[in-house]
């Protein structure tokens, strides 16, 4: 069987954490932030976990089986 090639998109967005999970950074951070709350824009700094019914779907984008 060949080798699973990782796909390079996810590799740079997506991190494992030590028990498994999957986190990923939040989206809206990018641009037009002044209408944006400060109280909002904190927020959105903060990383998060990958739903369940995506983490399937990122473990094998990133090589990890199922």
């Amino acid at each position: 069987m060949p080798k699973v090639k990782t796909n390079s998109s996810a590799k740079k967005r997506f991190s494992i954490t030590g028990t498994g999970k999957i986190t990923r950074k939040n989206a809206f951070k990018s641009h037009i932030l002044t209408k944006k709350s400060t109280k909002r824009k904190r927020n959105l700094t903060q990383t998060s976990l990958v739903s369940d019914a995506d983490t399937g779907n990122v473990k094998r984008m990133l090589g990890l089986g199922k």
